[in-house]
This record gives structure tokens, sequence and C-alpha cells, in this order.
């Protein structure tokens, strides 16, 4: 098996040069307080299913489907009802954060039942609730899934997920969500929080719009307020899309981050190695087993027998070894790495070494 050969990401050179001209767009490191989605869930119907529905085992669906008929003016009973057609499911949505009454989003379709397919199934009216409980949306409409159910029994196939499905914009919003008003301050929530990064974000506004004084603070790592100056009373809108276009640049911490499986190391440009020198080397056990046939004594009629003949093969390849100068740059270390030939797993057990003996200043993340 030939060895899976690292793929290492640099971000340095042109690209760091280049966000630290342009920096990056508030719009990118911020949310706005109170400015969110809301998710919302209901309990609905699918119907028109072509026998891949709920069992009797799945007694809510018969329920549902009882109550949904009584509705409608039809009284039966739910114990009298075996319809293979319907499944009953749960509905989830995002409601964006001032979605207008009567616009339309999409929606997700789940089945909570023992039913097989939601292929070609219809979705009936169904209300869709905040965590307040209160309904915000209704949606109704064909179920499109991303796969398919094929075959019977042992002789089926199964292609992607066919009891999860989606209605595409089948959600019309019918209340506004819950969102805080623009007053006469905005306060931006970083992402990721940052002492630095915050500080720089207030210093950029208070630059950007110089000529209404300091407008904004830096409240901690992960919070800036902004006064909203007295020409933009009436116009917050406009002036937090003035905001968002403001250039910050941010600060980030070193990091290394290997991904062991698909042979990934990522490396910052900000990372630094201490004055080190490794040796690396491998010792390879190698353990075969072969059988060898026995022969049977003259004349006898006993079944053959085989002997099992054991080699062990030790093999110690010479130690690799690099030496890196004080200061290394993380394009010195990738070169060094390759020129020993490291692969997957010795790039991983070279970066915990160097991380273990202090000498990689750097947070070192295996996903």
């Amino acid at each position: 098996m030939r060895p899976i050969l690292p793929i290492f990401l640099l971000l340095c050179g042109a690209v760091g040069q280049s966000a630290e001209e342009h920096g990056v767009r508030l719009k990118d490191l911020v949310t706005i307080e109170g400015v969110r989605t809301n998710q919302l869930v209901g309990y609905g119907l699918v119907v028109g299913l072509n026998g891949t529905g709920d069992r009797q085992q799945t007694m809510f669906s018969a329920q549902s489907l009882t109550n949904l008929l009584l509705r409608m003016g039809v009284s039966v009973s739910p114990t009298l009802i075996t319809v293979k057609n319907t499944a009953a499911v749960i509905v989830t949505a995002t409601l964006p954060a001032y979605a207008q009454p009567g616009s339309n989003i999409d929606a997700t379709v789940a089945a909570i039942g023992d039913a097989t397919n939601l292929q070609g199934g219809l979705l009936v009216l169904t209300t869709l609730r905040g965590v307040n409980g209160q309904v915000y949306a209704t949606v109704q409409g064909p179920v499109v899934t991303g796969g398919f159910l094929a075959g019977r029994a042992a002789n089926s196939q199964t292609v992607n997920h066919p009891t999860v499905g989606r209605i595409p914009n089948g959600v019309s919003v019918e209340h506004l969500a819950p969102s805080v008003p623009l007053g006469n301050s905005i306060k931006l929530q970083l992402k990721e929080a940052d002492f630095t990064t915050s500080a720089r974000i207030s210093d950029a506004v208070n630059r950007h719009f110089a000529g209404n004084g300091a407008i904004a603070h830096a409240d901690n790592a992960g919070l800036v307020t902004v006064a909203i100056p007295a020409k933009y009373a009436a116009q917050p809108t406009e002036f937090v899309a003035e905001l968002e276009s403001v250039d910050v640049q941010p600060d980030t911490i070193a990091k290394v981050v290997i991904n062991e499986r698909t042979g990934t190391v990522v490396l910052g440009n900000n990372v630094r190695i201490a004055p080190v020198a490794v040796m690396h080397g491998n010792l390879t056990v190698e353990i075969q087993t072969e059988l060898i046939p026995v022969p049977n004594a003259p004349f006898s009629s006993a079944p053959g027998t085989v002997a099992p003949q054991t080699t062990v093969t030790a093999k110690d390849e010479k130690s690799k070894n690099l030496v890196l100068q004080n200061g290394a740059t993380v394009e010195e270390l990738v070169r060094a790495l390759a020129s020993i030939g490291s692969t997957t797993r010795d790039v991983i057990a070279i970066l915990e070494s160097l991380r273990a003996a202090g000498a990689l200043d750097a947070e070192l993340e295996v996903i």
C-alpha cells in the first residue's frame, strides 16, 4: 500500500500581504445583536406515498389522520385505519431575521415513525411554531427527497436517505420574527472573541467616522458598542450598511490543524519554531505465517495435516534528522519535513513532539 503523503496548506506570502493591505470587511467578522435567525418546528402528515408510509405499530400517525378527517367532517375510529400511504413527520425551518409576512422559505421534512420512503409524498398544511409556542409560518407542498428505495425485503437497494426531504419555498411566513429594533446604539458581536480584534474594530470604526467623534468602544473580547451619529439618526439602516463595509485587520492565534484521515496539514503564517533538532526513524516489524503441508505416514488413510511456520523480520531504518534555527518560519518547517520524506503520520508525530518539547509556538489541533 502506498503511503498517504501530507498536503500542506500555507497561509502566507501574497495572501498574507493582501489581507494586511485590504483587511477584512467588518460584516464578515461580527453579527449585530438581536439580528438573528429563529428556529421553527411543526408536526404534520405526508400523504400520497406508494405503500411506504407508517405501519400499524405507529399509532400517532393514525390518530393524526383521524383528527384531520374529523375537522373535514369525516368521523372514523383510529383503530380501524390501516393506511400505508401516510407518514407522520417533523417539519423544521429557519426563519431569517426581518422576514416579512408573505415571503417564502424552505422547510425540511423528516419521518418520525417507521415509514421507509417519503418519495412522491405531499405534506398537508402544517403550522410552524417558535420556541415561545406562537405560530410564525405555515407550510404545505410536495416533498423532494435526495434518494430512493427500490425493491422489497432483502432484494432492495437504498440510495442516500429517503426518509428526509425538503420543500423548496413551501413555507409561507405569517408573522414577523422577534427582533431587536435599531436604537441609538448598535452592539457588534464578534464571531471569534478576541481582545485584540475587538480593539482594532473599535479603532477602525472611529477612524472611518472620524468627523463624528469616538462613537465606538470595545466592551470586552466579544462585544463592541457603536453609537449611531446624529446625522444617521433617521437612517439607521444606511448607517449599518456603511458600518459593515469598514475594513478591519483581525488578529489570529498561531494554530496548526491536522486531519490525519485526509492527510491535510494547515499551518498559519504566524507559527514560529524555536531552535530544535529533530531525529525521526521507523522500526518495522513484519510477521508472516506460512502453512506447510505435513505428509502422512506410509499406508496411512488419515487426512493430511498442515504445520504453521512463522517468520519474524525486523527492519530498523536509519534515523532522519533536521535542524531548525531560531525563528524558523512555516515555509522552512514544511520544506524541512518534505526533505526527509515525511508521511502524514510522521508529520503528526513530529508536530506533537515539537509541541510537547515547547518548540512549537502554536496551538495544535487534530480533527
